[in-house]
């Protein structure tokens, strides 16, 4: 009797890491907001000499800042009250796909780095809450566009959360540069929109007439 060859056990296949899924994306959301911190640790021992690198007005060489800007803080206190929007929000973004957070991202910095290039008073302006606010923009955007349950009910619950946020968007606050606000909140419509475009009620119509026949 020929006995069978013994093989070696079958090995589990890794898990790959998915940024996307719920843990994903809180741990890539997490390492992010350290970078932020870990900027500001540097800026700080520097005295603050990096922000000089952010957005400044209707300057040619300011233009850099629509990347920067979302990396640099003026102070701890002002990175602090950026960290938990720009975690959370960042997270509910980011699991609905990565290529979507990517793209919503890209066009929220993009908008909003032009309109406060373009609108608001000379100066510096840094920060990433013109980020937070196009996040929560888009979410509520995704939602009014798509119209799926869960994404109705994560924008609700996102903006209840954050309703303090909005009185960002109303100038006032010395310091505070509500155009980059007002600019990311607009990005963040833009990216809903592009994303999640509405299907029109005709085209709605003739699919379920066609799949009728």
């Amino acid at each position: 009797m020929v006995l069978p060859t013994p093989t070696e056990p079958e090995r589990a296949p890794k898990k790959r890491f998915q940024p996307d899924s719920w843990a994903g994306a809180f741990t890539l959301m997490a390492v992010l907001l350290g970078v932020l911190w870990l900027v500001q640790l540097v800026n700080a021992s520097n005295g603050d000499r990096l922000v000089r690198f952010g957005l400044h007005p209707r300057d040619l060489d300011g233009l850099q800042g629509i990347i920067t800007e979302p990396f640099l803080h003026s102070s701890y206190g002002h990175l602090l009250a950026n960290s938990l929007p720009f975690l959370a929000l960042g997270w509910l973004v980011l699991t609905s796909g990565f290529r979507a957070w990517l793209l919503a991202t890209g066009i929220i910095m993009g908008i909003d780095g032009i309109f406060t290039w373009l609108v608001a008073p000379s100066g510096t302006v840094v920060g990433a809450s013109g980020v937070v606010f196009g996040w929560l923009a888009y979410l509520i955007a995704r939602a009014y566009f798509a119209r799926k349950i869960a994404w109705i009910i994560i924008a609700v619950a996102a903006a209840a959360t954050f309703s303090s946020l909005f009185t960002g968007l109303l100038p006032g606050t010395s310091g505070v540069s509500w155009q980059a606000h007002v600019g990311g909140f607009l990005g963040g419509i833009a990216a809903g929109w592009v994303l999640h475009p509405r299907k029109s009620k005709k085209a709605t119509t003739s699919t379920t007439q066609r799949a009728a026949t």
